[in-house]
């Protein structure tokens, strides 16, 4: 790219990744964590989903939307880890502006995604609860294929207009992105048109869609809980309860840093930069890798079959060996 002062506007053809500013001499240990965090994500998503999706006993609404879950959490970590280690290894931070968009547009989307699955989780667990005589009725396997669907088309109709949005700004500063992948916000700053609307779309998206998917898992829970404590057995409110334990560790691992995240990055002039920028990092790891994990632990119908694949794998490696 030909440089250009403060008055020329330019097409970006590439961007330079910087990785995490100010922490450029740590970058080879700063990877260690998460090619070990991304190794174990991949691993353990991708084991959820060939259980779930290989086991006849498993195709009930809760465990195809912990697959789809899976799958958004897949997404997201392949779209951001392996440049981010590229970054962190070798330097390689070049990203041509397409692929910048792209990479950004699928991190948005897996993010919407996995947040309407939450929220469809949300509202298994009130019809299993609430109303179980009719939940096989209610959640037929083909309303389940229709919130897939409907999970998609959200998250690609709500994203779409970033694209939209930073195609129309005119960069004539610096193509140094301080960041290790492409974010909406991160990338408009480097304009010098204004960007008010991307700041505000931004906003508007985070509260009607992050914010209201939230509002209503929390009715559902609302709910939840009162019904639950309706039962006259102890034993039945607690079997109840601990059917909702993995959800409601997942929501807090997903929404607590996606609404810091979200914020922090139209407001990062409070915050220290490299701070930001490894809590985004951490972001796109952290709940990916745990999420099979507390299914896995917290879900006996997945442990015991997660059990027999390891059972299977070690009577063929002795076999083998």
């Amino acid at each position: 790219m030909m440089p250009a002062d403060n008055h020329t506007f330019f097409v970006p053809v590439t961007y330079i990744l910087t990785g995490i500013l100010g922490t450029e001499e740590s970058h080879v240990w700063i990877s260690i964590p998460f090619c070990l965090m991304y190794i174990v994500t991949l691993f353990g998503n991708s084991l959820l989903l060939f259980i779930i999706l290989t086991k006849q006993s498993l195709h009930e609404p809760m465990y195809l939307f912990v697959s789809m879950l899976a799958a958004a959490d897949l997404l997201l970590s392949t779209t951001t880890v392996p440049k981010m280690l590229a970054v962190f290894w070798f330097r390689a931070g070049e990203i041509s502006f397409a692929a910048c968009l792209t990479q950004m547009f699928y991190i948005h989307v897996s993010f919407i995604a996995e947040s309407a699955i939450l929220l469809a989780m949300a509202f298994d667990r009130y019809v299993a609860i609430c109303d179980p005589l009719r939940y096989t009725i209610i959640l037929s396997k083909s309303l389940v294929g229709k919130i897939g669907l409907a999970v998609v088309t959200r998250s690609f109709c709500f994203i779409f207009p970033t694209i939209f949005l930073v195609k129309q700004l005119k960069f004539c500063r610096t193509n140094r992105l301080p960041h290790t992948y492409c974010e909406h916000m991160a990338l408009a700053r480097l304009a010098c048109n204004d960007i008010t609307v991307n700041f505000w779309y931004g906003i508007a998206m985070a509260i009607l869609v992050i914010g209201l998917d939230a509002v209503l898992i929390a009715v559902s829970y609302g709910l939840i809980l009162r019904a639950v404590f309706r039962l006259s057995s102890k034993d039945a409110r607690l079997k109840a309860l601990r059917t909702c334990s993995s959800h409601i560790c997942v929501i807090l691992m997903f929404y607590t840093p996606s609404f810091f995240s979200s914020f922090a990055h139209r407001f990062g002039h409070i915050i220290p930069g490299y701070i930001l920028n490894l809590l985004a990092n951490l972001y796109v790891v952290i709940p990916p890798m745990l999420n099979p994990i507390v299914y896995g632990l917290t879900t006996k119908e997945i442990l015991k079959e997660v059990m027999n694949v390891f059972h299977w794998w070690c009577r063929r490696s002795s076999l083998l060996s």
